[in-house]
């Protein structure tokens, strides 16, 4: 079997559906995350992208896990920031988001991409939405592309 050697730059999602499964908690982070997952999608031309709301990072595993199981997409693309302080148990919802979303990556077989920003405080959380860390959401969704494409070259 060859070696895969896709990369950002060589990726076509045409004919691919996604799902875009975003939390509307820090929604000034979420948003702007959620958009530029969203447009990397059409960018590689992406043939459906569909876009849901949650209520927080803790509600990402199961819409994600919906999806994979729908048979409706080819990916999921997790969107979400858990900032510490802002919630009380930071290390409770960062960490069971975290394995809820690899769960139904794992229990679908279809590719879940983690967008989700756990991060110290809000100056982080905007570093990483086009500021000095890149943009979380764009790489999230060029994940999700990048797994489509593999899984479709293994047998």
């Amino acid at each position: 079997m060859g070696e895969f050697s896709g990369g950002a730059g060589h990726l076509d999602a045409t004919g691919m559906r996604f799902a875009i499964v975003a939390a509307r908690f820090n929604h000034e982070v979420t948003e702007p995350l959620c958009a530029g997952a969203e447009k990397t999608l059409h960018d590689h031309g992406a043939a459906q992208v569909s876009v849901v709301w949650v209520p927080g990072a803790f509600e990402l595993p199961l819409a994600a896990k919906r999806f994979a199981q729908s048979g409706a997409v080819d990916a999921v693309v997790c969107i979400g920031a858990v900032i510490r302080g802002e919630t009380a148990h930071f290390e409770y919802v960062a960490g069971e988001c975290a394995a809820g979303v690899t769960r139904a990556s794992l229990d679908t077989g279809v590719p879940v991409a983690f967008g989700v920003l756990t991060v110290e405080d809000r100056k982080q959380a905007f570093d990483r939405v086009g500021g000095a860390e890149g943009h979380k959401g764009e790489e999230a969704a060029i994940t999700a592309i990048e797994m489509v494409a593999l899984l479709r070259t293994i047998p």
